[in-house]
């Protein structure tokens, strides 16, 4: 079936579609307060990726009182929730759990004030700074409004909880511990995210690469230290490391084809313990992003070509030359969202909420590991689509001044409450509908 037709059948299934739209907006205004004192209390007691045991808790209960049974301890703290509601097509949604260690800044009177004990061992301050509330907010909003409207679909819903998106690692762990074989295999799978530059209320979307690959390279440079004062006698590695450095940056403006995209970042360099000492080690930690695998083979084989043939123009020996290993727990997938799914949603959303609040963004560099749930074989269709959390006046007053909004992972980020939770809980129950939906038939409400 082609894009055009399927999105004919979409602009069909808008129309179908406008016969929910005062139902839903009845029952979320409905949830509205309770959304929010639930925002609330997830915004003031965020954990960190691997740790979300009360924040799965809480969700668990939120679906096991709106009449959902629910699977703990999936993957770590992931849940699963499945609801089989008659023949029909399984869907997946999916809400991330965890924060970041980051101290916010927002002023807000429910701001995060958690500290706990970091990885390395020091004290950090915990925030939501991405969203994940808001993320879970609304999807608690959207279970409880499908539960409701069981009548208006039919199939099997699979609502999961997953814990580490931050660190890259929550969707594989939840995959291995059998998410598509101990519960249904779904032919689609759905999920939202917060926009910090979209205003709330609108609904942005991508066709196709929607964020990137995400590799974590390290890479150590080796030379021979000694003392400072007599560098002849050594091979620095720090000013091996870098001359690396500036030669891996015409890997992405002259290795990587212009219409491509591609990022290499040294995010963190570390060598040398003295002024007067040429060490003999000098780490190095680098982020690469990129679309398709293609371009991931590219960059991750020229860091390495590069590396170790300047160090051996550096004069380094073949047994001292760079070591670089792939974090491959930290890798990400690319996000690519299902080009005739997102022709077939788009309908749905512009008939709930206007055509002018249903906006095409950018592609970013980000990374998500929801990707993941659709890349497995044979593979499932997905679609990460973002809710904007930000009042338009603030946007209109960035945009009037020239200056940027917080981004997200920025201590001063924060989304308006209303209407981004409303947004987003009702985009995500239409998505099911429209899914799942039995078109025409009555409510019998």
């Amino acid at each position: 079936m082609t894009i055009r037709l399927l999105a004919i059948l979409g602009l069909l299934a808008g129309g179908a579609f406008s016969q929910h739209r005062a139902e839903l907006e009845r029952l979320v205004a409905a949830e509205r307060n309770s959304l929010e004192a639930l925002y609330q209390h997830l915004h003031s007691h965020p954990e960190l990726s691997y740790r979300e045991k009360e924040t799965a808790a809480r969700l668990a209960q939120e679906l096991r009182t709106a009449g959902y049974e629910v699977t703990a301890g999936v993957g770590g703290h992931g849940f699963v929730s499945v609801l089989k509601n008659g023949a029909g097509p399984t869907v997946l949604v999916r809400t991330d759990l965890d924060g970041l260690p980051v101290e916010e800044k927002s002023g807000l009177p429910y701001a995060s004030k958690v500290k706990t004990t970091g990885e390395q061992g020091t004290e950090v301050s915990v925030m939501h700074a991405c969203g994940h509330d808001v993320h879970m907010a609304a999807f608690i909003g959207a279970a409880r409004m499908l539960m409701k409207m069981k009548d208006r679909w039919s199939g099997t819903l699979v609502l999961i909880g997953q814990p580490a998106e931050e660190r890259g690692g929550g969707a594989l762990a939840m995959l291995n511990d059998g998410l598509y074989s101990r519960f249904p295999r779904p032919d689609v799978a759905l999920a939202l995210h917060t926009d910090a530059a979209l205003e709330a209320g609108k609904i942005g979307y991508r066709v196709g690469f929607a964020m990137a690959n995400v590799d974590s390279v390290d890479l150590v440079v080796r030379g021979v230290g000694g003392h400072g004062a007599y560098p002849h006698f050594t091979r620095d590695p720090v000013v091996l490391a870098a001359q690396i450095i500036l030669a891996l940056q015409p890997i992405v403006s002259r290795e990587v084809s212009p219409l491509d995209s591609a990022v290499i970042t040294v995010g963190s360099i570390h060598g040398g313990t003295k002024h007067n000492i040429i060490s003999d080690e000098v780490r190095m930690q680098l982020t690469v992003r990129s679309y398709s695998d293609q371009t991931r083979e590219q960059l991750l084989t020229a860091i390495r070509r590069v590396a170790t043939n300047t160090a051996r123009a550096f004069g380094i020996p073949e047994d001292r030359l760079p070591q670089m290993t792939l974090v491959n727990d930290e890798f990400t997938p690319a996000t690519y969202n299902d080009p005739p799914l997102v022709d077939r949603l788009l309908p749905v959303w512009k008939a709930l909420i206007g055509d002018d609040n249903v906006v095409e963004r950018m592609p970013e560099m980000g990374g998500e590991d929801f990707s993941r749930f659709g890349k497995v074989e044979p593979k499932i269709p997905i679609f990460l689509f973002r809710v904007g959390t930000i009042e338009p006046e603030r946007v209109a007053a960035a945009k009037r001044e020239g200056k940027s909004l917080p981004s997200l992972h920025s201590p001063f980020y924060y989304p308006a409450i209303h209407p981004t939770l409303e947004t987003g809980a009702k985009a995500m129950t239409a998505a099911v509908l429209e899914l799942m939906g039995k078109a025409g038939q009555s409510s019998g409400r």
